[in-house]
């Protein structure tokens, strides 16, 4: 189990998600992403989809796919973020990232992706990390790229139609791959 200071209150505890944890994994997700609740933060993706962006069989399988960890922080004994890391040859895949929304501008998103992208190279010698963003989300790819990922203009589109990725509320979605060296 890994700790680190946030720049927030109180000290974080990493670790690898269990079966156990499941259920409040898929409520921080939604709260992060969906419905009323995540406006409180600014990650929300309330005006551009409907539906659910989680479900308790897709954290499940994250948390058990071989290659595949789910990494929580914990803060006084409750799960505060996560992160889905999954080694993909020279690189890992980042995904699945969120923070309560009432904890959101306070630096701890930055001290948690630092924390994945340090685990991530440890644990499988990657050279890069890679994730995928829905392109309107001008706000977080900006995000991201003041923590040094790059836009590769490689897009893939938004699987319209499967309500596990859930309901659009517009026909202009498609996701772009950021790509960050580590090391």
């Amino acid at each position: 189990m890994d700790t680190a200071t946030s720049p927030a209150r109180g000290r974080l505890t990493y670790r690898d998600a269990g079966p156990a944890d499941v259920p409040g994994i898929v409520a921080l997700v939604e709260s992060a992403y969906r419905g009323d609740s995540s406006r409180t933060g600014w990650t929300t993706e309330a005006d551009i989809l409907d539906g659910r962006r989680t479900d308790a069989e897709g954290v499940a399988q994250v948390i058990s796919a071989p290659g595949s960890r789910l990494l929580v922080a914990e803060r006084d004994g409750g799960i505060v973020a996560c992160c889905q890391l999954e080694h993909r040859g020279h690189a890992a895949y980042f995904g699945m990232f969120a923070v309560r929304p009432g904890l959101q501008g306070e630096g701890l998103g930055g001290t948690v992706i630092a924390e994945a992208e340090r685990q991530a190279a440890g644990a499988w010698g990657v050279s890069e990390m890679h994730m995928t963003v829905i392109t309107v989300r001008e706000e977080l790819i900006a995000w991201y790229e003041r923590r040094g990922y790059r836009r590769t203009g490689t897009l893939s589109p938004f699987p319209y139609g499967d309500e596990r990725f859930g309901i659009p509320r517009r026909d202009d979605l498609a996701f772009e791959l950021l790509v960050k060296e580590l090391g």
